[in-house]
C-alpha cells in the first residue's frame, strides 16, 4: 500500500493536536498498520497526547550540525553528515503499535537549506516505511513545507466554528497550493455545539468532511494531561473513523 500522508493544520486553539491523536487512535484499529506520528508543532504537544516522551528532536540533530559547520571542522562535518539518518532515527520513539517523531523548536538562527535538505530527504524516506503518516503542524503549512516534507497525500484543515478559524484554514488552504504538494483537502470543524454550526459554516467551496461536537471526555483527558489513545470509544472516536473513511484514509 502506498504511504498516506496525512497534515493536519488550523488556527492555534481550535484542537487539531486532538484530532490528529484521534486519528493515530483510529489507525491503531487497523491490523498490522505501520504508523508514524510526527509533531512539527514546537509546542510538541502531540506527544502528550500521545503518551510519548520525547528525548531528542529533529531540530537537536540539525542545530548540532550546523554548529559543526559553523566551527569549521571539516572532520566533524563528515562524521555528523555520515551518520545523519542513523541520528534521526535513534530520535525516533517506538510505542505500541506505532513511531512517533518530534521535529522540535530550531533555536539557530539563519536558512541553512542545505541542512534542511538533508533532514528532510532522510524524513521523507523515513515515512516510506510507514503505512500512514500523520503530522500535527503549525498554524500555517509553510513550516510542514520547510522542515517536514515537500508532499503530502492529505491536508486536513481543521477549524472551530468562529469566522477566524475558518478564515485561516481558507489562507492555509489558499498558501498550500503554492507551497506544497497534496492529492486532496478537507475540512473538520470541531468543538461544536451541534450540527447546525457545521451546516452554516461558510467553508469557501471547502470539502467539509465531517464535525466533532464539543467532547467532556477529551477535556477532562486534555485537563488531566492524559493520552487520548486512552479515551474509551465514544462520539468523537467515531466521527473520527467516519471522517477518515469519507477522507480516503
Amino acid at each position: 500500500m502506498a504511504t498516506k500522508i496525512i497534515a493536519v493544520c488550523g488556527k492555534g486553539g481550535v484542537g487539531k493536536t486532538s484530532v490528529s491523536a484521534l486519528i493515530v487512535k483510529v489507525l491503531l484499529e487497523r491490523k498490522n498498520a505501520r504508523i508514524l506520528a510526527i509533531d512539527a508543532d514546537p509546542a510538541i504537544g502531540f506527544s502528550s497526547a500521545l503518551g510519548v516522551e520525547v528525548g531528542r528532536t529533529v531540530d537537536d540533530i540539525r542545530n548540532s550540525l550546523i554548529a559543526a559547520a559553523k566551527g569549521g571542522m571539516r572532520e566533524d562535518r563528515i562524521s555528523i553528515l555520515s551518520g545523519l539518518d542513523y541520528q534521526v532515527f535513534e530520535a525516533m520513539e517506538e510505542k505500541d503499535g506505532f513511531a512517533f517523531l518530534a521535529i522540535g523548536r530550531p533555536e539557530t538562527e539563519g536558512c541553512y537549506c542545505k541542512v534542511n535538505g538533508y533532514l528532510k530527504e532522510i524524513i521523507e524516506n523515513l515515512a516510506a516505511q510507514f503505512d500512514y503518516v500523520i503530522i500535527d503542524g503549525e498554524a500555517g503549512i509553510e513550516q510542514v513545507n520547510r522542515r517536514v516534507m515537500e508532499t503530502v497525500t492529505h491536508l486536513l484543515l481543521v477549524s472551530d466554528a468562529s469566522a477566524k478559524g475558518i478564515n485561516v484554514i481558507k489562507t492555509i488552504h489558499e498558501v498550500s497550493g503554492r507551497v506544497m504538494r497534496y492529492d486532496r483537502a478537507g475540512v473538520i470543524l470541531n468543538r461544536l455545539r451541534n450540527g447546525e454550526e457545521a451546516v452554516a459554516a461558510d467553508l469557501g467551496g471547502l470539502e467539509l468532511l465531517g464535525f466533532l461536537v464539543e467532547d467532556d471526555g477529551i477535556r477532562g483527558f486534555d485537563i488531566a494531561g492524559r493520552p487520548l489513545l486512552d479515551l474509551p470509544g465514544g462520539r468523537s472516536v467515531d466521527a473520527v473513523r467516519e471522517i477518515l473513511g469519507v477522507f480516503g484514509v
